[in-house]
């Protein structure tokens, strides 16, 4: 009877060394998945935050047409952006954590979901007469909500990514560190003056802005019509 009493706490103590031993298994493999996914998507994001902070720019001089050329070029590779890093979280597998498979899967969705946003912005605005300059302001005012709706998407699946374990395995990866890539302007920068007016030298044709955010892409502020919109953080 002893010999059995003394059983049960040796049984209970093997039993929790075995599940402490899990849990540091499944740590590593967390890591290795932060590893893979974000080495890969760490070129991707650093050009998604070059060309959100694009949009915002105001060029001195720059013309409908140039802005026009710059801003879809700008759209095009947030497109490829969010391809590319649904590719590498496609390519990882899925995580060891509850509902891995589903996260992995409906992450990659709204990301390629995204990217084909983006596309079809592309168009719109490629379609753009840019002869009236009043007209052409009127239509990037009409895609700019687009725009951040898409940005705002494709932050929201990437943010399913970074909660609990996974999110801190993903926290260590460089590439995945919010400011690790070329950062975004931490405040909206529309393209028309402080009081909705073209900047010195530029055109009245306000381009979307871009406001900081997470490591992957932000999600760009409405542009101008009167008085510039607030970031969002």
């Amino acid at each position: 009877m002893n010999k059995r009493l003394l059983a049960v706490p040796a049984l209970g103590a093997l039993l929790a060394f075995g599940a402490v031993g899990c849990g540091d298994d499944n740590s590593k493999q967390l890591e290795s998945w932060a590893a893979n996914v974000c080495g890969a998507a760490k070129d991707p994001i650093a050009q998604a935050q070059t060309a959100l902070a694009d949009t915002g720019q105001v060029k001195t001089g720059e013309v409908p047409v140039d802005l026009q050329k710059r801003l879809s070029a700008d759209i095009g590779r947030l497109a490829k952006t969010n391809q590319d890093i649904a590719a590498a979280i496609d390519a990882a597998g899925a995580p060891k954590v509850d509902d891995g498979g589903t996260l992995q899967k409906d992450t990659v969705a709204e990301l390629n979901k995204a990217a084909e946003g983006y596309l079809d912005v592309q168009k719109k605005l490629d379609a753009l007469g840019n002869d009236d300059r009043s007209k052409f302001a009127d239509g990037l005012r009409s895609i700019s909500d687009q725009l951040q709706q898409l940005a705002s998407l494709s932050t929201q699946a990437q943010a399913k990514l970074q909660r609990g374990d996974l999110g801190a395995a993903m926290a260590k990866q460089e590439g995945c560190k919010p400011g690790s890539a070329a950062a975004a302007p931490t405040s909206g920068a529309p393209a028309s003056g402080a009081s909705g007016t073209p900047a010195a030298g530029g055109t009245d044709t306000p381009a979307p802005g871009a406001t900081g955010g997470p490591a992957a892409t932000q999600a760009p502020s409405a542009p101008a019509a009167s008085a510039p919109a607030p970031s969002a953080s």
